[in-house]
């Protein structure tokens, strides 16, 4: 009997749904599976019953359920005690953000935050969202700055910070170019290079509902995974992409960024980022970066 089989049991018995309880463990729905079979095997007894239809917990799994969730509770709290005798003894901090924000947040903050506390190093790691939550999860970081996930982990806690402004990627030499601003009209019938939605689910369905709130239809010429892949298709004639602001800063050859403008003349905010830890954790260096953040997140808003 091992623990990710609990964690899955547990998984399975609070979703009632394979596939939900195998997006919540960040597993395919055949591991979770593998992991379930091998701990029913383990204790020679059937704790799920299911269906194509229906998941239900059988007597078994009823019964074992409250002693589950007793074992993975003190697992975790025995981590969570390593985990903070270590960090007040450390002066090492491991950030991890999206790629926006590791072009636009964290330079600012990191520059304000040396300032008052030279003694902390901090480690940064770069990914997309679907990638550093499991890694904060698991205590590879420390503190991550996010989108939103569509399903929130109860052990997280997130703390919405700001929202990106969009604009408008495009080749030099487009029309749009010289422009000092556009509307989502103006992109009608320009092929789009988007962001592969189940990597980037936020901006990809910012380009999406942008058009369609609009009355338009995307034209989607080109799917990528990387920020700094897009704008180079952009650079080489491929298509206009829809871009947070901070993406101006890669300094790409070639590539202009315009504002993008609402009807009403405002410019269009939907991107949010949030910053996230576990919950019940102790960590002072975090807490100070948090804090300094805090102190100048206006400042640092104005030119998301």
């Amino acid at each position: 009997m091992e623990l990710l089989q609990l964690r899955c049991f547990l998984a399975v018995a609070d979703e009632l749904h394979f596939g939900h309880a195998a997006h919540r463990m960040n597993l395919l729905p055949a591991s979770l599976g593998r992991n379930l079979k091998n701990l029913e095997e383990s204790l020679g007894t059937r704790l799920v019953q299911r269906t194509t239809r229906h998941v239900s917990l059988t007597e078994s799994g009823l019964s074992f359920l409250e002693d589950a969730r007793q074992l993975v509770a003190r697992a975790d709290a025995l981590k969570e005690k390593a985990r903070n005798a270590h960090r007040e003894q450390s002066h090492v901090l491991r950030v991890g953000a999206i790629d926006s924000a590791s072009i636009g947040l964290l330079p600012q903050l990191l520059n304000y935050f040396r300032q008052l506390h030279p003694d902390i190093d901090v480690t940064l790691h770069e990914q997309k969202t679907i990638r550093l939550l499991p890694r904060l999860l698991s205590g590879r970081l420390d503190l991550v700055f996010v989108r939103q996930p569509e399903r929130r982990d109860p052990k997280l806690i997130l703390k919405p910070l700001l929202w990106e402004t969009a604009v408008v990627a495009v080749p030099e030499g487009h029309p749009l170019g010289d422009r000092t601003s556009v509307q989502v009209a103006d992109l009608v019938n320009e092929p789009l290079i988007v962001p592969d939605r189940h990597s980037r689910p936020h901006s990809h369905d910012l380009t999406i509902k942008l058009l369609l709130e609009a009355g338009l239809t995307a034209q989607i010429a080109q799917i990528a995974e990387e920020k700094h892949t897009i704008v180079n298709m952009v650079s080489a004639g491929l298509g206009l992409a829809i871009v947070p602001r901070w993406s101006s800063r890669l300094a790409i050859p070639g590539v202009r960024f315009v504002p993008i403008q609402s009807a009403s003349g405002l410019a269009i905010r939907r991107l949010n980022l949030s910053a996230a830890w576990v919950k019940n954790t102790r960590d002072p260096a975090r807490e100070k970066l948090l804090a300094c953040l805090d102190d100048n997140l206006d400042e640092i808003a104005a030119s998301a």
